[in-house]
């Protein structure tokens, strides 16, 4: 299947760390930083073997069901993954900024990508060749440990959203994205629309403009003219059950 994305063509201003749905979101926001783990010997090696990528607004990296042949690791940008399910409906795995890689799970190649990415603004990466960086891995063990330790991070990231996404209702899910974002924006959220916000807990773009409605009936939210959103209750709304 090929998986089409449409931009949203903001600005990286609104995103100075990775947005993404998880019970812990702080945690899921530190990049790994893969190249400033290495030795400066193996980082200029890897350097040396990656080629620099630019994308505009709007350009796919990589589409579900490409060929997998490595990974991109973003140098200053913002790409979002993101998965077509068989009926059509998209799910927003997360945007990811400067530190953060794409890419995963097959980093050495091999397979199918399991979803798309897509460059939200103008996004400069590193590519890295999926069957030499397996080469360059057994040469120098640091960079080894820090591709694990980059997948190890990834995978956290994923099972978080799995975790909520397989046992929270949208209600929930709804209420931990706000309440992420109140305290990742000292308590404004105007970064993600409502459609971004849909597409982030797998619903739909009518359902959470009502159900924003009815937290700021509740008094968990304010919603100002302008259409910004300031999280007046984030602890209520972190501990929404």
């Amino acid at each position: 299947m090929v998986a089409t994305a449409k931009p949203r063509h903001r600005t990286t201003a609104h995103f100075q760390q990775t947005t993404l749905l998880a019970a812990e979101a702080a945690a899921a926001a530190v990049p790994p930083n893969l190249l400033a783990r290495l030795s400066e010997p193996s980082r200029q090696a890897v350097l040396a073997l990656g080629r620099r990528r630019d994308y505009a607004a709007g350009d796919v990296l990589f589409r579900q069901g490409d060929h997998h042949d490595g990974v991109f690791l973003i140098d200053e940008g913002l790409v979002r993954s993101c998965y077509l399910s068989e009926d059509g409906r998209e799910l927003t795995l997360g945007f990811w900024t400067a530190g953060h890689y794409v890419g995963a799970p097959q980093m050495f190649g091999g397979g199918r990508h399991a979803w798309t990415s897509v460059a939200e603004t103008a996004t400069r990466c590193l590519w890295l060749p999926g069957p030499p960086l397996r080469t360059l891995a057994q040469e120098w063990p640091d960079l080894a440990l820090a591709l694990i330790d980059a997948l190890v991070h990834k995978s956290q990231c994923y099972c978080a959203l799995l975790q909520l996404l397989a046992t929270q209702s949208m209600r929930v899910r709804l209420a931990r994205l706000l309440a992420m974002l109140a305290a990742r924006e000292v308590g404004s959220c105007t970064t993600l629309s409502h459609r971004d916000m849909a597409s982030m807990i797998g619903s739909t773009r009518q359902w959470v403009s009502q159900t924003l409605a009815r937290f700021a009936e509740e008094g968990l939210i304010d919603k100002a003219p302008d259409g910004s959103i300031h999280v007046t209750q984030p602890l209520r709304l972190a501990q929404l059950r």
